[in-house]
This record gives C-alpha cells, structure tokens and sequence, in this order.
C-alpha cells in the first residue's frame, strides 16, 4: 500500500512539473538527491564500524552476557509461552541489545531469527502471542545510543550531536512501556472474546 502511495506521489509530482515547466528543477533535484543519499550512506559506515567495534569489545569484555543475564528474568515473563533454555530466547535477547546499543542493522537478523524459532513453537499459521509481543517491542525499540542519528548530526556538523542521547533515551522508555501495555491490553481483549466464542 504505501509502495502505492508513493508511486502515486512521485507520478504527481512529475506530472505537475511537466504543466508548470519546471521539469529542469525536478532533475536537479532527483539527481541532488541521489547524491546526497550515497554520501550519507558511506559516511555512515563508518560510525557503524566504530559502535560494531565497540560492541565487540563490549561481548569479548562479557558486558553484553552481563546484560542478558540481567534480562533475562524480565524476558522471560515477557514471553511466557517461551520455555527459557529455546534458542528463540536467545535471539531475543541478542535483538534487543543490539537495538539498546542502536544498531539496527546488526539487530535485524536476530529479529527475523527469532521470529523463525517463535514460528516454529505456533502451531497456528496466525502469529503467536510472542511474535505479537516480539513485533511490538522490537518496533518501539528501547535504545540507549541512537547511532545513525549520531552519524547524521555528526555529518551535517552539528554543534552538539550528543544532546540528543537523553531526550531519545527518554522517548525509547516511554515507547517500549507504551508498547507492552498496549500489547497486553489487546492480548486480554483477545482472550475474553475467545473465552465468549
């Protein structure tokens, strides 16, 4: 739908310059665009090198077993329909700490590991109540260092590209609890309409 939506968008944009003339303007600015868009790109890697680098000390360190110790109880009553020794743990963990550490990409394919290991606990083609959970909390993204944010401040040369940490840190706390009390909520309205079925 939204691959429609801005097919839809663009179709317009073009079709309004062609009337107005000013279809010059419109390819300056795609191939503008275009260019702005490899540079970020590249210029990110390299922040992204430097917070994987510092993950990986962080692992060899033993910071990041630390922390999905510290965890894991509250994963674990988090997804009860997970026993606790399931690889899917694991990967939820793994999802999560990657997120908190802002590194979205490396968290992606956690996240779809899991969802395979989730999968294969359902024996309904439906999400299970942990895929729904999973989605909803990965979505909200508790995150303690927004590093592509950083990048990007950092590369149109912001005075202070840092101040940003709390504010995001705060907002990540409000959208992960956000996150589980709607998923909960959703989850027993669920349940009575099934209990009534």
């Amino acid at each position: 739908m939204v691959n429609y939506i801005w097919a839809a968008m663009a179709i317009g944009g073009i079709i309004y310059a062609m009337i107005n003339g000013t279809m010059d303007e419109v390819n300056k600015a795609i191939f503008k665009s275009a260019d702005d868009a490899v540079v970020l790109a590249i210029s990110l890697i390299s922040v992204m090198v430097f917070w994987l680098g510092i993950t990986k000390i962080a692992e060899a360190a033993g910071l990041l077993n630390g922390l999905v110790k510290m965890a894991k109880p509250f994963i674990a009553r988090l997804f009860p329909d997970i026993p606790k020794d399931h690889p899917a743990m694991g990967y939820i963990l793994s999802n999560l700490t990657a997120n908190f550490f802002g590194l979205g990409n490396a968290a992606t394919p956690m996240g779809i590991k899991a969802m395979e290991e989730m999968k294969k606990l359902s024996d309904s083609p439906k999400a299970s109540r942990s895929m729904i959970t999973f989605l909803a909390v990965n979505t909200s993204s508790l995150t303690l260092i927004p590093t592509t944010v950083l990048a990007v401040r950092m590369k149109y040369e912001s005075q202070s590209p840092t101040e940003i940490v709390s504010a995001t840190l705060l907002a990540s706390i409000i959208s992960f609890i956000g996150a589980i009390l709607i998923d909960r909520i959703f989850y027993e309205i669920r349940r009575r309409k099934e209990r009534h079925v």
